[in-house]
């Protein structure tokens, strides 16, 4: 896919797309989960151009501050390509603020049938820009850490870095 462009940040590589009028059409972890089913219907669109340096930079900058506690939500543009269904899940994640979490049950019931967690949960698995559009913040019903594409340990790092999480200390083994 043309258009495709990697950095790295604080929080591991990432590799991102923009489309033609500069916004974030795709943000994922490089180094984790390869989602070539997501980049192929991104591929769909039409050509993805290669980004504008500014608007990897203005990313870039804002992901840097996000790491480090000094930003809480992002300017970037972004432009979400889903079902209408997704687009609802993907509206509802935005909504979850900074350092709060929810369950796939508690998004479904907002979205007007609590019996649709599961669909949630694979309209959660296809969001196209992570961090952003916060999937991170969604947590199973028991108060586990459930599915991410950047991976569990990246997703129980999002949640600590917005204090929405604790990380249970694993006992040290003594000898």
């Amino acid at each position: 896919m043309n258009g495709l462009h990697r950095f790295d940040t604080p929080l591991g590589p990432v590799q991102t797309a923009f489309d033609a009028e500069g916004a974030l059409i795709y943000l994922g972890f490089a180094d984790h989960e390869f989602r070539e089913s997501l980049l192929g219907k991104l591929a769909r669109l039409g050509p993805v151009p290669n980004p504008d340096s500014t608007a990897v930079d203005r990313l870039r900058h804002q992901l840097e501050d996000y790491a480090a506690g000094r930003r809480t939500a992002f300017e970037v543009p972004f432009r979400l390509h889903g079902s209408s269904f997704e687009l609802r899940v993907w509206a509802a994640l935005q909504r979850i603020p900074f350092g709060e979490t929810r369950s796939y049950g508690q998004l479904a019931a907002e979205l007007g049938d609590p019996n649709l967690s599961r669909a949630v949960g694979r309209a959660n698995g296809a969001n196209p820009v992570s961090i952003l559009v916060p999937c991170h913040r969604v947590i199973g019903a028991n108060g586990s850490l459930t599915g991410y594409a950047g991976g569990l340990a990246m997703k129980e790092r999002l949640l600590a870095l917005e204090g929405a999480f604790s990380p249970v200390p694993h006992p040290v083994e003594s000898r």
